[in-house]
């Protein structure tokens, strides 16, 4: 796949998780996701990679089967048997899982998913360009925050725009 003409993962929204733990992928998260996913035909739902092996962050990101596919060309850029590539591959392969989307559009988050990020009643889902990320609503409002004050004291203007070169 073209990565310039691919569409991005954009916006924001709440969805609610049921007490089985499926949570509506937002619908133009699932547009991107079926264009990335080559394997996906007209009369099966795409697949997603979940990666949960992030240190220091509270969410999980997902990614199509094409981004993940990239990434991990990636780690394979690093020596085989290198610090660098074990702990890339351990956080980004072996912490991380493939999901299919339901007809409904869902997923289901298992336990442990749900327990690493603190969801419960509902997730907070983030358009972050080649992936999205899923967070408990009050992390993601606190990362958001922390966001905002670095870019004002880091920024002319409070502007994150001034942060792109040019």
């Amino acid at each position: 796949m073209n990565q310039g003409v691919a569409k991005r993962f954009r916006g924001e929204s709440t969805h609610k998780v049921d007490s089985k733990g499926r949570v509506s992928i937002p619908a133009d998260f699932r547009s991107v996701l079926r264009e990335g996913d080559p394997d996906a035909v007209a009369d099966t739902q795409p697949q997603l990679v979940l990666i949960y092996g992030l240190t220091g962050k509270k969410c999980l990101e997902g990614y199509t089967i094409d981004g993940v596919d990239a990434l991990d060309d990636e780690v394979e850029q690093h020596p085989r048997g290198s610090t660098q590539r074990a702990a890339l591959e351990r956080a980004l392969n072996t912490q991380s899982t493939y999901l299919q989307l339901d007809p409904n559009g869902r997923i289901v988050l298992s336990q442990k998913l749900k327990d690493r990020i603190g969801v419960t009643g509902e997730a907070f889902f983030a358009g972050m360009g080649r992936r999205f990320q899923i967070w408990e609503p009050s992390e993601y409002d606190a990362d958001q925050a922390k966001l905002e004050n670095w870019v004002a004291e880091n920024t002319d203007h409070a502007d994150p725009l001034s942060l792109l070169g040019g």
